[in-house]
Protein backbone atom coordinates (compact mmCIF):
# COMPACT_ATOMS: atom_id res chain seq x y z
CA UNK A 1 0.00 0.00 0.00
CA UNK A 2 1.32 3.44 -0.99
CA UNK A 3 2.46 5.54 1.99
CA UNK A 4 -0.29 7.76 3.46
CA UNK A 5 0.96 10.91 5.52
CA UNK A 6 -3.35 11.59 6.67
CA UNK A 7 -4.52 8.82 9.57
CA UNK A 8 -8.12 7.84 8.81
CA UNK A 9 -10.44 7.41 11.66
CA UNK A 10 -13.77 5.24 11.03
CA UNK A 11 -16.82 4.51 13.66
CA UNK A 12 -17.52 0.69 14.32
CA UNK A 13 -21.34 -0.35 14.47
CA UNK A 14 -23.63 -2.81 12.57
CA UNK A 15 -21.94 -2.57 9.29
CA UNK A 16 -18.51 -3.01 10.32
CA UNK A 17 -18.26 -5.54 13.44
CA UNK A 18 -17.80 -8.47 11.63
CA UNK A 19 -14.16 -9.85 11.05
CA UNK A 20 -14.41 -10.15 7.95
CA UNK A 21 -15.48 -6.61 6.85
CA UNK A 22 -12.91 -5.01 9.77
CA UNK A 23 -10.54 -6.92 8.30
CA UNK A 24 -11.23 -5.37 4.92
CA UNK A 25 -11.25 -2.14 6.12
CA UNK A 26 -8.02 -2.61 7.95
CA UNK A 27 -6.30 -3.88 5.00
CA UNK A 28 -7.92 -0.66 2.78
CA UNK A 29 -6.30 2.03 5.14
CA UNK A 30 -8.04 2.39 8.27
CA UNK A 31 -5.63 3.74 10.83
CA UNK A 32 -7.57 4.13 14.26
CA UNK A 33 -11.26 2.63 15.40
CA UNK A 34 -13.87 4.88 16.86
CA UNK A 35 -15.32 3.54 19.62
CA UNK A 36 -18.95 5.89 19.67
CA UNK A 37 -20.35 5.28 23.21
CA UNK A 38 -23.82 7.46 22.60
CA UNK A 39 -24.83 4.23 20.89
CA UNK A 40 -24.29 0.26 22.00
CA UNK A 41 -23.63 -1.26 24.77
CA UNK A 42 -20.54 -2.16 27.25
CA UNK A 43 -20.62 -5.20 25.85
CA UNK A 44 -20.42 -4.70 22.44
CA UNK A 45 -17.64 -2.18 22.96
CA UNK A 46 -15.54 -4.76 24.58
CA UNK A 47 -16.02 -7.12 21.25
CA UNK A 48 -15.25 -5.00 18.86
CA UNK A 49 -11.63 -3.28 20.68
CA UNK A 50 -11.16 -7.11 21.17
CA UNK A 51 -11.66 -7.81 17.41
CA UNK A 52 -9.67 -4.75 16.67
CA UNK A 53 -6.55 -5.53 18.35
CA UNK A 54 -7.00 -9.14 17.03
CA UNK A 55 -7.02 -8.53 13.18
CA UNK A 56 -4.41 -5.79 13.74
CA UNK A 57 -2.31 -7.94 14.64
CA UNK A 58 -3.05 -10.82 12.61
CA UNK A 59 -1.79 -8.09 10.10
CA UNK A 60 0.97 -6.68 12.10
CA UNK A 61 -0.22 -3.32 11.44
CA UNK A 62 -0.89 -0.80 14.11
CA UNK A 63 -4.92 0.55 14.78
CA UNK A 64 -5.45 2.65 17.64
CA UNK A 65 -8.73 2.55 19.41
CA UNK A 66 -10.86 5.96 19.97
CA UNK A 67 -13.11 5.68 23.04
CA UNK A 68 -15.92 8.74 22.18
CA UNK A 69 -18.56 9.92 24.57
CA UNK A 70 -21.52 11.42 24.38
CA UNK A 71 -21.84 14.20 25.82
CA UNK A 72 -24.73 16.03 27.32
CA UNK A 73 -26.44 15.63 24.24
CA UNK A 74 -29.80 17.56 24.75
CA UNK A 75 -33.06 15.23 22.96
CA UNK A 76 -36.03 15.64 23.21
CA UNK A 77 -38.35 12.85 24.31
CA UNK A 78 -40.55 9.98 22.25
CA UNK A 79 -43.68 10.57 20.55
CA UNK A 80 -47.19 8.11 20.78
CA UNK A 81 -46.27 7.20 16.73
CA UNK A 82 -42.31 7.71 16.59
CA UNK A 83 -42.99 11.16 14.37
CA UNK A 84 -45.09 13.96 13.81
CA UNK A 85 -44.99 16.51 11.50
CA UNK A 86 -44.86 20.60 12.61
CA UNK A 87 -46.16 23.18 10.25
CA UNK A 88 -44.71 26.83 10.06
CA UNK A 89 -46.69 29.31 12.62
CA UNK A 90 -47.95 26.36 14.49
CA UNK A 91 -47.54 26.31 18.60
CA UNK A 92 -45.63 23.52 19.92
CA UNK A 93 -44.27 23.06 23.48
CA UNK A 94 -41.22 21.34 25.11
CA UNK A 95 -42.68 19.78 28.45
CA UNK A 96 -40.07 18.47 30.83
CA UNK A 97 -42.54 16.32 32.50
CA UNK A 98 -44.58 14.98 29.03
CA UNK A 99 -44.30 11.04 28.97
CA UNK A 100 -45.48 10.51 25.73
CA UNK A 101 -45.42 13.20 22.60
CA UNK A 102 -47.76 14.31 20.15
CA UNK A 103 -48.23 16.88 17.73
CA UNK A 104 -48.82 19.59 20.08
CA UNK A 105 -45.87 18.61 22.61
CA UNK A 106 -43.25 16.42 23.08
CA UNK A 107 -41.04 15.80 26.61
CA UNK A 108 -37.17 16.78 27.28
CA UNK A 109 -34.21 14.63 28.65
CA UNK A 110 -32.46 17.27 29.78
CA UNK A 111 -35.04 19.25 32.91
CA UNK A 112 -32.82 22.50 33.40
CA UNK A 113 -33.39 23.40 29.59
CA UNK A 114 -36.32 25.64 30.62
CA UNK A 115 -33.98 27.88 32.97
CA UNK A 116 -31.67 27.96 30.25
CA UNK A 117 -33.74 29.91 27.75
CA UNK A 118 -35.31 32.97 27.22
CA UNK A 119 -38.46 34.30 25.15
CA UNK A 120 -36.80 35.64 21.66
CA UNK A 121 -33.97 32.77 21.57
CA UNK A 122 -33.94 30.10 18.88
CA UNK A 123 -34.01 26.36 19.56
CA UNK A 124 -32.71 24.15 16.51
CA UNK A 125 -33.82 20.42 16.36
CA UNK A 126 -32.33 17.99 14.87
CA UNK A 127 -29.15 19.53 13.43
CA UNK A 128 -31.09 22.35 12.51
CA UNK A 129 -33.35 21.34 10.26
CA UNK A 130 -36.48 22.11 12.54
CA UNK A 131 -36.07 25.74 14.11
CA UNK A 132 -38.32 26.99 17.00
CA UNK A 133 -39.01 30.34 18.83
CA UNK A 134 -38.84 30.32 22.29
CA UNK A 135 -42.44 32.85 22.92
CA UNK A 136 -42.50 32.35 27.05
CA UNK A 137 -41.50 29.78 29.40
CA UNK A 138 -44.17 28.81 31.96
CA UNK A 139 -42.36 26.85 35.07
CA UNK A 140 -41.28 23.19 33.09
CA UNK A 141 -42.83 23.89 29.99
CA UNK A 142 -41.21 26.16 27.24
CA UNK A 143 -43.99 27.62 25.00
CA UNK A 144 -42.84 28.12 21.17
CA UNK A 145 -43.56 29.31 17.55
CA UNK A 146 -42.66 26.78 14.91
CA UNK A 147 -40.06 28.70 12.49
CA UNK A 148 -39.41 26.01 10.26
CA UNK A 149 -40.89 22.93 10.25
CA UNK A 150 -40.78 19.55 8.97
CA UNK A 151 -40.68 15.92 10.06
CA UNK A 152 -39.03 15.52 13.76
CA UNK A 153 -38.91 11.75 15.40
CA UNK A 154 -38.01 10.53 18.74
CA UNK A 155 -35.14 11.64 20.38
CA UNK A 156 -33.63 13.86 18.08
CA UNK A 157 -30.89 16.65 20.06
CA UNK A 158 -31.52 19.74 20.60
CA UNK A 159 -29.38 23.35 20.78
CA UNK A 160 -29.70 26.61 20.77
CA UNK A 161 -28.52 29.26 18.51
CA UNK A 162 -25.81 30.71 19.67
CA UNK A 163 -24.78 28.35 22.48
CA UNK A 164 -24.54 29.22 26.02
CA UNK A 165 -26.16 25.42 27.66
CA UNK A 166 -25.30 25.16 30.93
CA UNK A 167 -25.20 21.19 30.82
CA UNK A 168 -21.94 20.11 32.34
CA UNK A 169 -19.84 17.98 29.28
CA UNK A 170 -19.38 15.32 31.83
CA UNK A 171 -22.58 13.41 32.27
CA UNK A 172 -23.07 10.22 34.85
CA UNK A 173 -22.76 7.97 31.66
CA UNK A 174 -19.81 9.95 30.69
CA UNK A 175 -17.86 9.20 33.58
CA UNK A 176 -18.85 5.50 33.86
CA UNK A 177 -18.10 5.06 29.46
CA UNK A 178 -14.30 7.10 30.93
CA UNK A 179 -14.06 3.32 33.27
CA UNK A 180 -15.46 1.20 30.48
CA UNK A 181 -12.77 3.28 28.16
CA UNK A 182 -9.90 2.87 30.31
CA UNK A 183 -10.82 -0.95 31.15
CA UNK A 184 -10.68 -1.39 27.19
CA UNK A 185 -7.64 0.41 26.69
CA UNK A 186 -8.35 2.71 24.79
CA UNK A 187 -5.65 4.92 23.18
CA UNK A 188 -7.74 8.23 22.57
CA UNK A 189 -10.79 9.48 24.38
CA UNK A 190 -12.85 12.19 22.78
CA UNK A 191 -14.46 14.26 25.40
CA UNK A 192 -18.19 15.70 23.97
CA UNK A 193 -19.20 19.62 24.11
CA UNK A 194 -16.27 20.79 26.51
CA UNK A 195 -16.37 24.70 27.30
CA UNK A 196 -13.14 25.14 28.59
CA UNK A 197 -9.91 23.80 30.11
CA UNK A 198 -11.57 22.37 33.12
CA UNK A 199 -13.91 20.14 31.35
CA UNK A 200 -10.61 18.08 30.05
CA UNK A 201 -8.81 18.39 33.12
CA UNK A 202 -11.86 16.70 34.54
CA UNK A 203 -11.76 13.62 31.52
CA UNK A 204 -8.06 13.34 32.19
CA UNK A 205 -8.07 12.70 36.29
CA UNK A 206 -11.11 10.62 35.95
CA UNK A 207 -9.05 8.17 32.83
CA UNK A 208 -5.78 8.63 35.41
CA UNK A 209 -8.04 7.31 38.66
CA UNK A 210 -9.53 4.31 36.31
CA UNK A 211 -6.22 3.55 35.39
CA UNK A 212 -6.30 4.62 31.49
CA UNK A 213 -3.90 6.07 29.87
CA UNK A 214 -5.23 7.69 26.91
CA UNK A 215 -4.47 10.89 25.06
CA UNK A 216 -7.18 13.34 25.90
CA UNK A 217 -8.60 14.91 22.70
CA UNK A 218 -11.32 17.83 22.78
CA UNK A 219 -14.25 17.99 20.41
CA UNK A 220 -14.89 21.39 19.37
CA UNK A 221 -18.81 22.04 18.91
CA UNK A 222 -19.83 24.32 21.15
CA UNK A 223 -19.51 28.41 20.68
CA UNK A 224 -17.62 28.59 24.49
CA UNK A 225 -15.53 26.10 23.10
CA UNK A 226 -13.98 28.13 20.45
CA UNK A 227 -14.18 31.38 22.50
CA UNK A 228 -11.76 29.36 24.53
CA UNK A 229 -9.70 27.29 22.45
CA UNK A 230 -5.88 28.45 23.36
CA UNK A 231 -6.94 27.25 26.84
CA UNK A 232 -8.36 24.13 25.42
CA UNK A 233 -5.82 23.44 23.52
CA UNK A 234 -3.07 23.60 26.54
CA UNK A 235 -5.07 21.30 28.76
CA UNK A 236 -5.73 18.54 25.64
CA UNK A 237 -3.39 16.09 23.16
CA UNK A 238 -5.72 17.51 20.66
CA UNK A 239 -8.85 18.80 18.70
CA UNK A 240 -11.60 17.06 16.82
CA UNK A 241 -13.26 20.02 14.64
CA UNK A 242 -16.54 17.85 15.24
CA UNK A 243 -18.25 20.08 12.35
CA UNK A 244 -21.84 19.29 13.05
CA UNK A 245 -22.66 20.68 16.47
CA UNK A 246 -20.33 23.07 15.93
CA UNK A 247 -22.40 24.44 12.13
CA UNK A 248 -26.06 24.28 14.66
CA UNK A 249 -24.20 26.85 17.22
CA UNK A 250 -22.14 29.33 15.16
CA UNK A 251 -23.74 28.75 11.42
CA UNK A 252 -23.13 26.52 8.69
CA UNK A 253 -20.90 29.49 6.69
CA UNK A 254 -18.84 30.23 9.91
CA UNK A 255 -17.68 26.60 10.02
CA UNK A 256 -14.96 26.75 6.87
CA UNK A 257 -12.55 29.17 8.36
CA UNK A 258 -13.09 28.06 11.76
CA UNK A 259 -11.56 24.61 10.85
CA UNK A 260 -8.58 26.09 9.37
CA UNK A 261 -8.26 28.28 11.93
CA UNK A 262 -8.24 25.39 14.31
CA UNK A 263 -6.15 22.89 11.78
CA UNK A 264 -3.29 25.89 12.53
CA UNK A 265 -3.47 25.96 15.99
CA UNK A 266 -3.35 22.83 16.22
CA UNK A 267 -0.21 22.15 14.71
CA UNK A 268 1.26 25.40 16.34
CA UNK A 269 0.87 23.83 19.65
CA UNK A 270 2.11 20.77 18.81
CA UNK A 271 -1.37 18.97 19.28
CA UNK A 272 -3.38 16.66 17.02
CA UNK A 273 -6.16 17.15 15.05
CA UNK A 274 -9.01 15.27 13.56
CA UNK A 275 -11.36 16.65 10.75
CA UNK A 276 -14.83 15.03 11.28
CA UNK A 277 -18.64 15.02 10.17
CA UNK A 278 -20.23 14.05 7.16
CA UNK A 279 -16.66 14.05 4.96
CA UNK A 280 -18.43 11.21 2.91
CA UNK A 281 -22.04 11.45 3.87
CA UNK A 282 -23.71 10.16 0.82
CA UNK A 283 -21.62 6.79 0.74
CA UNK A 284 -23.99 5.65 3.49
CA UNK A 285 -26.04 4.65 0.34
CA UNK A 286 -23.20 5.08 -2.51
CA UNK A 287 -20.24 3.14 -3.56
CA UNK A 288 -19.25 6.08 -4.47
CA UNK A 289 -17.96 9.92 -3.16
CA UNK A 290 -19.48 13.18 -4.58
CA UNK A 291 -17.22 15.30 -5.84
CA UNK A 292 -17.65 18.16 -3.37
CA UNK A 293 -17.18 15.29 -0.62
CA UNK A 294 -13.30 14.29 -2.40
CA UNK A 295 -13.29 18.63 -2.74
CA UNK A 296 -13.29 18.61 1.39
CA UNK A 297 -11.62 15.38 2.56
CA UNK A 298 -8.35 16.93 0.08
CA UNK A 299 -8.82 20.92 1.81
CA UNK A 300 -8.73 19.40 5.25
CA UNK A 301 -5.42 17.26 4.27
CA UNK A 302 -4.24 20.66 2.36
CA UNK A 303 -4.82 22.41 6.09
CA UNK A 304 -2.79 20.01 7.75
CA UNK A 305 -5.35 17.97 9.67
CA UNK A 306 -3.52 14.68 11.40
CA UNK A 307 -6.72 12.48 10.80
CA UNK A 308 -10.29 12.92 8.72
CA UNK A 309 -12.88 10.84 10.35
CA UNK A 310 -15.91 8.72 9.13
CA UNK A 311 -19.07 8.32 11.30
CA UNK A 312 -22.00 6.93 9.75
CA UNK A 313 -20.37 5.96 6.26
CA UNK A 314 -18.86 2.88 8.16
CA UNK A 315 -20.76 2.53 10.99
CA UNK A 316 -23.77 2.00 9.36
CA UNK A 317 -23.39 2.42 5.90
CA UNK A 318 -23.79 0.04 2.88
CA UNK A 319 -20.13 0.44 1.73
CA UNK A 320 -17.84 0.85 5.03
CA UNK A 321 -14.80 -0.92 2.75
CA UNK A 322 -15.50 1.28 -0.05
CA UNK A 323 -15.85 4.29 2.19
CA UNK A 324 -11.95 3.80 3.10
CA UNK A 325 -10.85 2.98 0.02
CA UNK A 326 -12.06 6.12 -1.11
CA UNK A 327 -10.34 8.34 1.39
CA UNK A 328 -7.54 6.53 1.08
CA UNK A 329 -7.62 7.74 -2.44
CA UNK A 330 -8.24 11.07 -1.89
CA UNK A 331 -5.87 12.06 0.83
CA UNK A 332 -2.98 10.18 -1.34
CA UNK A 333 -3.85 12.32 -4.08
CA UNK A 334 -3.93 15.60 -1.65
CA UNK A 335 -1.10 14.82 -0.37
CA UNK A 336 1.16 14.10 -3.83
CA UNK A 337 -0.31 17.97 -4.94
CA UNK A 338 0.94 19.80 -1.49
CA UNK A 339 3.62 21.89 -1.38
CA UNK A 340 6.25 21.32 1.35
CA UNK A 341 6.42 24.99 3.43
CA UNK A 342 9.22 24.29 5.62
CA UNK A 343 11.76 26.91 5.37
CA UNK A 344 8.55 29.47 5.88
CA UNK A 345 7.32 27.30 9.42
CA UNK A 346 10.50 26.96 10.80
CA UNK A 347 11.68 30.31 9.98
CA UNK A 348 10.51 32.23 13.61
CA UNK A 349 10.51 29.05 15.61
CA UNK A 350 11.96 29.19 19.21
CA UNK A 351 13.33 25.75 20.72
CA UNK A 352 12.69 25.67 24.33
CA UNK A 353 13.28 21.56 24.62
CA UNK A 354 16.31 19.56 23.49
CA UNK A 355 13.84 16.73 22.09
CA UNK A 356 11.85 19.35 19.70
CA UNK A 357 15.55 21.28 18.44
CA UNK A 358 17.03 17.68 17.75
CA UNK A 359 13.39 16.86 16.16
CA UNK A 360 12.89 20.16 14.14
CA UNK A 361 16.88 19.40 12.61
CA UNK A 362 16.17 16.35 11.69
CA UNK A 363 13.39 17.65 9.38
CA UNK A 364 15.25 20.27 8.19
CA UNK A 365 18.52 18.39 7.41
CA UNK A 366 16.04 15.59 6.14
CA UNK A 367 14.45 17.83 3.94
CA UNK A 368 17.55 19.61 2.59
CA UNK A 369 19.48 16.60 2.07
CA UNK A 370 16.73 14.41 0.10
CA UNK A 371 16.97 11.55 2.61
CA UNK A 372 14.93 8.61 2.32
CA UNK A 373 13.31 8.37 5.58
CA UNK A 374 13.86 9.65 8.91
CA UNK A 375 13.78 7.19 12.01
CA UNK A 376 12.97 8.26 15.31
CA UNK A 377 13.84 6.00 18.05
CA UNK A 378 11.69 7.05 20.59
CA UNK A 379 9.95 5.82 24.31
CA UNK A 380 6.62 8.40 24.73
CA UNK A 381 6.33 9.28 20.97
CA UNK A 382 7.50 13.27 21.74
CA UNK A 383 10.10 13.30 18.85
CA UNK A 384 8.21 11.45 16.48
CA UNK A 385 5.05 14.21 17.43
CA UNK A 386 7.58 16.97 17.01
CA UNK A 387 8.47 15.97 13.45
CA UNK A 388 5.03 15.29 12.76
CA UNK A 389 3.65 19.17 12.90
CA UNK A 390 5.82 20.14 10.34
CA UNK A 391 4.89 19.14 5.97
CA UNK A 392 8.29 18.11 4.87
CA UNK A 393 7.25 15.06 2.45
CA UNK A 394 9.77 12.72 3.96
CA UNK A 395 8.50 9.40 5.40
CA UNK A 396 8.68 9.48 9.18
CA UNK A 397 9.17 6.07 11.27
CA UNK A 398 8.87 5.93 14.49
CA UNK A 399 10.90 2.74 16.07
CA UNK A 400 9.18 2.16 19.76
CA UNK A 401 9.70 -0.66 22.42
CA UNK A 402 6.51 0.80 23.72
CA UNK A 403 2.92 -1.31 22.97
CA UNK A 404 1.01 1.86 24.05
CA UNK A 405 3.38 4.48 22.28
CA UNK A 406 2.97 2.67 19.28
CA UNK A 407 -0.64 2.75 19.36
CA UNK A 408 -1.24 6.45 19.89
CA UNK A 409 1.22 7.46 17.18
CA UNK A 410 -0.98 5.97 15.01
CA UNK A 411 -2.88 8.90 14.80
CA UNK A 412 0.48 11.37 13.86
CA UNK A 413 0.46 12.82 10.74
CA UNK A 414 3.45 11.62 8.35
CA UNK A 415 4.19 9.12 11.21
CA UNK A 416 4.66 5.39 10.71
CA UNK A 417 4.61 3.84 14.09
CA UNK A 418 7.04 0.32 14.28
CA UNK A 419 7.06 -1.88 17.12
CA UNK A 420 10.85 -3.05 18.38
CA UNK A 421 12.13 -4.98 21.31
CA UNK A 422 14.79 -2.72 23.29
CA UNK A 423 17.59 -5.65 22.97
CA UNK A 424 20.47 -2.97 23.02
CA UNK A 425 21.78 -0.55 25.32
CA UNK A 426 24.33 1.01 22.86
CA UNK A 427 23.05 3.92 21.01
CA UNK A 428 25.30 2.77 17.53
CA UNK A 429 23.62 -0.59 18.25
CA UNK A 430 20.27 0.82 18.69
CA UNK A 431 20.62 2.78 15.41
CA UNK A 432 22.10 -0.27 13.90
CA UNK A 433 18.73 -2.25 14.64
CA UNK A 434 17.10 0.70 13.18
CA UNK A 435 19.03 0.68 9.50
CA UNK A 436 18.28 -3.30 9.98
CA UNK A 437 14.81 -3.24 10.32
CA UNK A 438 13.96 -0.02 7.59
CA UNK A 439 16.43 -2.67 4.98
CA UNK A 440 14.38 -5.55 5.86
CA UNK A 441 10.66 -4.18 5.63
CA UNK A 442 11.95 -2.65 2.15
CA UNK A 443 11.69 1.15 2.72
CA UNK A 444 14.70 2.04 2.31
CA UNK A 445 17.52 0.13 0.02
CA UNK A 446 21.68 0.24 0.61
CA UNK A 447 23.50 3.66 -0.01
CA UNK A 448 20.13 5.74 1.12
CA UNK A 449 20.45 8.44 2.58
CA UNK A 450 18.14 8.60 6.01
CA UNK A 451 18.56 10.65 9.32
CA UNK A 452 18.56 9.09 13.05
CA UNK A 453 17.63 10.13 16.08
CA UNK A 454 17.88 8.31 19.33
CA UNK A 455 18.48 9.57 23.16
CA UNK A 456 21.33 8.91 25.66
CA UNK A 457 21.04 7.55 28.05
CA UNK A 458 18.74 4.46 26.46
CA UNK A 459 15.16 4.18 27.17
CA UNK A 460 14.83 7.57 29.43
CA UNK A 461 11.71 9.37 28.12
CA UNK A 462 11.65 12.52 26.51
CA UNK A 463 15.64 12.44 26.10
CA UNK A 464 16.24 12.50 22.43
CA UNK A 465 19.63 14.39 22.22
CA UNK A 466 21.17 12.98 19.39
CA UNK A 467 20.47 13.28 15.40
CA UNK A 468 22.74 10.95 13.03
CA UNK A 469 22.83 10.95 9.09
CA UNK A 470 23.43 7.78 7.72
CA UNK A 471 24.22 6.09 4.16
CA UNK A 472 22.43 2.94 4.67
CA UNK A 473 24.88 -0.62 4.61
CA UNK A 474 27.71 1.20 5.50
CA UNK A 475 27.64 0.21 8.94
CA UNK A 476 26.46 -3.36 8.35
CA UNK A 477 29.33 -3.67 5.35
CA UNK A 478 31.48 -2.45 7.99
CA UNK A 479 30.27 -4.96 10.81
CA UNK A 480 31.33 -7.99 8.64
CA UNK A 481 34.81 -9.08 8.70
CA UNK A 482 36.91 -9.64 5.82
CA UNK A 483 37.28 -13.09 4.13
Amino acid sequence: MPLRHTKIVATLGPASSSAEVLGRMIDAGLDVARLNFSHGSADEHRARAKLVRELALERERPVGLLGDLQGPKIRIGKFAQGKITLERGQKFVLDVRCPVGDETRVGLDYPDLPRDVRPGDVLLLDDGKIRLQVDYVAGDRIHTTVLVGGVLSDHKGINRQGGGLSAPALTAKDMEDIRLAAEIGVDFLAVSFPKNAADIYMARQLMRAAGGHALIIAKIERIEAVQNLEEILQASDGIMVARGDLAVEVGDATVPALQKKMLRLARERNRLAITATQMMESMIESPVPTRAEVSDVANAVLDGTDAVMLSAETASGRYPVETVEAMHRVCLEAERSQESSLDRELLDRVFTRIDEAIAMSAIWTGWHLRVKAIAAMTQTGATAQWMSRINCGVPIFALTPDEHTRNQMTLYRQVTPILVSQLHQDRDEMLWEAEKILLERGIVAYDDLIALTIGEPIGVPGGTNTLKIVRVGQTLRASVPPV
